[in-house]
This record gives C-alpha cells, structure tokens and sequence, in this order.
C-alpha cells in the first residue's frame, strides 16, 4: 500500500506532500456483525483540512474528510477511485478497506485556532461519508463538531448516515453560534433499487426519519435527491413517489442529481450492470458516450420533473448556497457625496 502518498490526489515529486507515514498506521478487525469482512487501518493525519482543487465543479472550497472509503458500498460512488493513490481496490477494496484519521478532531481545532485561518466554510461528507459505520465505533464527529462550534466556524453535512442524530445536541449547540447546513442523501425511495446499489446504507425511509427529526429540533435539512439513477430510478411513478416522501419528511428543499460516473466508479458500475440489467448497458455507454455526466438535455429533463413535483408538493429546490447558509459578508455603506458637481458615466 502506499501510504506514503496518502492525499486528495495524484502528488508526485513532492517528498513532503503525505499526510501521514507508513510507521502510523495501525490495521485493525473487529469480529462483531456491523464490521465481519472490514479492515481498518487507523492513521495519525498529518492534515484534516483540505482544500478543493479550483478545477472542481464543487460550490464550497474546504472540506474535511476523516475517513477514506466507505462501508457504503454504493456501486456507483465516486470517491472510488481516490483508493487507487493508496494502491488499495477501488471494487471491494473501498468499500471494506477503510482509513481512518483517528486525530481528526485535534488536527482540526488546530487549524481552527491558526491565526491563518480566517473561517471559511467547511464541508464534510462531500467525499465519502462521515457517518458510514465506522463512525459508531472510532466516534470522530462529535470532536470535530464541537471544534467547530467553540470556533463558531460555518459548516455543511451531507451524509446517508441516520448515526448524524446521535449528534443531534451538538448540531442544535453549534447552530446557536455559527452557520450550519444539513442534507441528507436519498435518491429514490424503491426498496428493491436500495438493496442492490446501496446495500450498506440505512434504508431511505429511515433517513428521511432522521430528516424528520432535524428539522423537529429546529435544524432545517435539505435533500439531496441523487443519484436519480437513469433506466432504473427516473420513471415519472418513481420520482413522483421519491418526492412526495421527500416532503412528507419536512425537508427543506429537494435539489436533484442525476447519476455521474467518473473513472473508479464507471467500471465498477458498469460490472455490476453487466451482472444484474445486462440489457442497460448499451444505452448506458450511448448516454455517457460524452464522459462522467449524462448529456445536458436529460439532465434538464430530470431537473424540470422533480421541481414541478417540489412545487406540487410543498417544497422548492435548493437555491445556490441555501442548503449551506454561507454568510455573506455586509457591503459598507456608500461614502456620502462630496459637496459639488456630479460626474456622469456611461456605466
């Protein structure tokens, strides 16, 4: 494995570019039923904070990830192939190999108390999820969320997790002080879909359980309605009933995404498509014939469908930065004019 070379992405020739050595990883397994099968390799970071490459399609420009891979085991994810850098599969690897940063939270109120650090928003679960069940055990978001707090520093979590209402205390603390968004991931509410795409995540009924709770506690939460999975998730019937329940849980707002498939995750998607709708897989190749994203005009489609449901239903979609509630600083005030003429412009 090359840990060595752990970081958001490809480094070479940068001797000082790891976030960790090879002497602080400690490999573990625990034979109870929740992780028969996963492998941990628990490692002291070097760095929690990290920033988003300018060439990503992403509206936030930090985030924070502790762990790497994910228990998951959504077929289409696509963080897979942020596994390859570790030398690890990007298949069965990432779902069962997972890193964890065990330093996580003192890493971070570290940054957070750095006189460079002039408290941007930071994203979480925009990699792979922070509330995957590796959470239950090794419990790193209750640090990193009081960190943020005391710091009163804004943040987003997007997860699939319903673990995130264990921490249900510690959201409501750290809302009184700072921005806080919450989404939560739910695509579809087709239980035989769920089974076979998502096989380690909640069901969606019981996220949109957690949904109901946040926004009962006075925590609005959003829905991220992705991935609306082409063939298999985006008959009218499917996004009508996916919606409704959507809205019957109180969210926020419902903001859809169509299925992407970057390189990692596009081979593993197609395998798995090979194997159980062999008969998609050459309209597959036809729509993604252009790259990771189905072309524009379905997109469009999809989009257009599920707002009209959202108005129908009670709910609008999610409006540029509104599941986030980044602050935007105050303008100052326009100096008063000086005494005399004005000049005009043509501007």
């Amino acid at each position: 494995m090359r840990w060595e070379n752990l970081a958001d992405g490809p480094v070479r020739g940068v001797a000082d570019a790891a976030l960790f050595g090879a002497d602080a990883v400690t490999t573990r397994t625990f034979d109870t039923p929740e992780f028969r099968g996963i492998t941990f390799h628990e490692i002291r970071a070097r760095s929690i904070v990290n920033r988003v490459p300018g060439a990503s399609r992403m509206p936030f420009e930090w985030t924070v990830n502790p762990y790497r891979g994910c228990s998951h085991a959504c077929v289409y994810c696509f963080a897979r192939k942020t596994h390859s850098y570790l030398d690890l599969d990007t298949g069965l690897g990432f779902d069962s190999q997972i890193v964890v940063k065990v330093n996580a939270p003192d890493l971070l109120r570290r940054r957070l108390a750095s006189p460079r650090w002039h408290g941007e928003h930071i994203a979480m679960g925009t990699n792979v999820d922070c509330y995957q069940r590796a959470e239950g055990r090794y419990g790193l978001m209750p640090g990193i969320i009081a960190a943020l707090r005391d710091h009163a520093n804004p943040f987003s979590i997007l997860t699939k997790g319903t673990l995130i209402l264990r921490d249900l205390e510690l959201l409501k603390q750290a809302a009184a002080v700072t921005d806080v968004g919450i989404s939560v991931s739910v695509g579809f509410v087709d239980q035989e879909l769920w089974r076979t795409v998502e096989p380690g995540t909640p069901a969606p009924e019981r996220r949109l359980d957690a949904v109901r709770t946040l926004t009962g506690h006075g925590i609005g939460c959003g829905v991220l309605m992705a991935p609306v999975i082409p063939f298999l998730g985006d008959r009218p019937e499917q996004l009508r009933a996916t919606v409704r329940a959507i809205a019957a849980s109180g969210a926020t707002s419902v903001t859809p995404l169509v299925l992407h498939l970057r390189p990692g995750a596009r081979e593993w998607f197609m395998a798995w498509l090979e194997r159980h709708h062999p008969y998609l897989v050459r309209r597959y190749e036809r729509l993604y014939a252009e790259g990771a994203y189905a072309p524009k005009w379905y997109q469009r489609r999809i989009t257009r469908q599920v707002h009209e449901l959202a108005e129908e239903f009670g709910i609008g979609p999610t409006r540029a930065g509104a599941a986030r509630r980044i602050r935007v600083p105050e303008q100052p005030a326009p100096a008063p004019a000086a005494p005399g003429g004005t000049q005009l412009t043509l501007l």
